[in-house]
């Protein structure tokens, strides 16, 4: 049975339903009136403030918006270039199998709207709860617009609950007209997919101050090159003698036809112990780009597509230039281009919004979760290894001031195992609040979202940063590190005001881990090496993975002690014992939250509604 996460939920009466389907029934009849009133004419952007093409062509484009009191999306849908329909839908990774489907469908003539999922066949079938409600379908100039909408929980085990987080979107075109639902085949329709972050939070957006000026970080007209996967670094130098300012806003600029192409982008400070940093404009991969470029890691601004633009709250801006600040930068764009387009040129990138009227404080950001160490692994063939990173009561006592930060947002980052990402904020031994979590996380779709309320840390206050990893495509460990197939636990936590603490993480005790390799060698047949010229990654590759090896590894992970980095932004540790250090004592842990299911009506015939779209083109 396909459950998508879903949670026990406690769903209204039948004699409730009944009653309530009238009120909601009422509802989308007067949405469908004002939908035709709207005939011929597109929706204005307002009326959907969030959007992303869909396929690399941008012959679908799919905008959003979100009602919190209604617990619900409404969608909106252009298809440019309208054949014989369209599946769009969520499943858990962005696979076809298992997945929440609403399916538009023509036999040539006639055309139908329902909901519908599919099996683990990819089969479809009809929902007999019909949640996807058609708002309406009309017409324009640029295409056909389709209005739906869709409850965030349904308590219907075959639709996937939309939650804080990743949403993996799929889609797919029907070139040739079907006459049934279970018709469609759809390991022969072309379709992808696209992540999304759908539950934007609602967020008052502060005004800019009258002497904000704007400065673009642009890559310079670049032709994209023709392959699947491009990361292109640009350098760019600020003008001498630029005093301190404050960043208080920033926003993406792709070049137009490019939307489908430029998938995230980032701009980095350069560490300020360097005196200049060599010019540069290339694949960040290659062997050509300067091995100093790679000290150019401090984060001013991350976009990632579907992202609007990031505003920082009234009190506080990120500073860039002035003394102690370095005046080189690093624009990385990740161009995705599957259908390997040639030619194409591009000067996207992100234009910064900045003040020199300084804000109460300064923006700080601080990495939280596991240090990037060969200690910590994940065994091969792993469905969901778990590893956790803390932030001991400890080191924020010593380090954060005594009233505390406000943590108003977020970017998780793991490597390619990387499947949830969860921080947890604790005090005295309680877990209280989710900072930021992520149940799809995907390693592909990576940008800093604003939190939907902020979070106050106190000295005392513990953040244990918990990832899971898939390896079930692998068949050597897979340890931390920084290599693209090596793995991370960060969450990047933006907060002010700034504090000396840049990086709050841990990672177990190297002793236990050799103690752990004694352990394998005298239980198994096969030795590990363990001499001192051996490494820890050598070690871990010639640990022989059986069930016995995997559960000791995973139990001495959730026991052994840990080693503190509570470093400051010069990489030195602040004073302190924090070696050998006792994992965080929690108490009491968060009730998982129970999903609302809005009032539906009773058992209805799963039968898709006919749709007037005129005869559908045959080539």
């Amino acid at each position: 049975m396909q459950t998508f996460g879903s949670k026990p939920c406690s769903c209204p009466s039948f004699k409730l339903r009944e009653v309530a389907s009238m009120y909601f029934t009422m509802i989308a009849v007067f949405l469908v009136i004002l939908v035709v009133a709207l005939q011929g004419s597109a929706p204005r952007g307002s009326d959907f403030p969030y959007k992303v093409p869909l396929d690399p062509q941008g012959l679908l484009e799919l905008s959003w918006n979100v009602s919190y009191p209604e617990q619900a999306v409404n969608f909106q849908l252009l298809i440019r270039d309208l054949q014989f329909g369209l599946l769009f839908g969520m499943s858990d990774r962005g696979e076809f199998e298992n997945a929440d489907l609403a399916v538009l469908w023509s036999d040539g003539s006639n055309s139908y709207f329902g909901d519908a999922w599919s099996d683990a066949k990819g089969q479809l079938h009809m929902d007999s709860q019909q949640d996807y409600q058609l708002l309406g379908a009309r017409r324009a100039p640029e295409g056909l617009y389709l209005l739906f909408r869709r409850a965030f929980s349904t308590c219907d085990p075959k639709d996937y609950l939309i939650e804080d987080g990743t949403v993996h979107l799929i889609y797919g075109i029907l070139e040739k007209p079907v006459h049934s639902l279970q018709a469609i085949n759809i390991s022969a329709i072309h379709g992808g997919l696209q992540r999304v972050q759908l539950l934007k939070p609602n967020i008052t957006i502060p005004e800019l101050p009258s002497d904000t000026k704007t400065m673009e970080i642009t890559a310079p007209d670049v032709v994209i090159p023709s392959q699947e996967t491009t990361y292109w670094c640009y350098m760019v130098e600020l003008p001498k003698g630029f005093p301190k300012h404050h960043i208080i806003m920033y926003e993406p600029v792709i070049t137009e036809g490019n939307e489908a192409l430029v998938h995230h982008m980032e701009v980095f400070q350069c560490a300020a112990e360097f005196d200049s940093f060599p010019s540069y404009n290339g694949p960040c991969d290659s062997k050509m780009k300067p091995d100093r470029l790679n000290y150019c890691r401090h984060v001013l601004a991350a976009w990632a597509m579907g992202a609007q633009a990031f505003y920082y709250p009234e009190e506080a801006g990120v500073a860039f230039g002035g003394q102690g600040s370095s005046r080189y930068l690093r624009l990385e764009i990740h161009y995705h281009n599957p259908l390997v387009f040639k030619g194409r040129r591009d000067s996207s990138g992100i234009r910064l919004y900045y003040t020199a009227t300084l804000r109460h404080h300064d923006a700080g950001i601080m990495e939280l979760g596991l240090v990037y160490t060969p200690v910590m692994a994940i065994p091969p063939g792993e469905d969901a290894f778990v590893l956790t990173g803390y932030c001991t009561d400890k080191c924020t006592q010593k380090a954060l001031p005594a009233a505390g930060i406000r943590i108003f947002a977020s970017q998780l980052h793991t490597h390619l195992a990387g499947r949830k990402v969860v921080t947890v904020l604790s005090r005295d031994g309680r877990e209280r609040q989710v900072v930021n979590s992520d149940s799809h996380y995907s390693p592909h779709f990576q940008e800093i979202r604003m939190l939907k309320e902020v979070v106050a840390v106190f000295p005392g206050d513990e953040l244990i940063t918990t990832c899971t990893y898939n390896t079930q495509d692998r068949s050597q460990a897979t340890v931390g590190g920084f290599g693209i197939l090596e793995e991370m636990c960060v969450n990047y936590v933006h907060y002010y005001p700034q504090t000396q603490l840049e990086l709050c993480k841990s990672t177990m005790d190297l002793g236990y881990l050799h103690r752990y390799f004694n352990l394998v060698n005298r239980f198994n047949d096969e030795e590990v090496c363990m001499c001192p010229q051996v490494s820890v990654p050598e070690q871990f590759s010639s640990v022989p993975w059986n069930t016995f090896n995997r559960d000791v590894l995973k139990s001495l992970y959730g026991f052994a002690p840990i080693s503190m980095h509570c470093n400051k932004s010069s990489a030195i540790r602040f004073p302190g014992d924090w070696e050998k250090q006792p994992l965080p004592t929690i108490t009491e842990r968060l009730q998982e939250p129970v999903p609302h299911c809005p009032p539906a009506p009773g058992p209805q015939p799963a039968a898709p509604i006919p749709l007037n779209l005129g005869q559908l083109r045959r080539d």
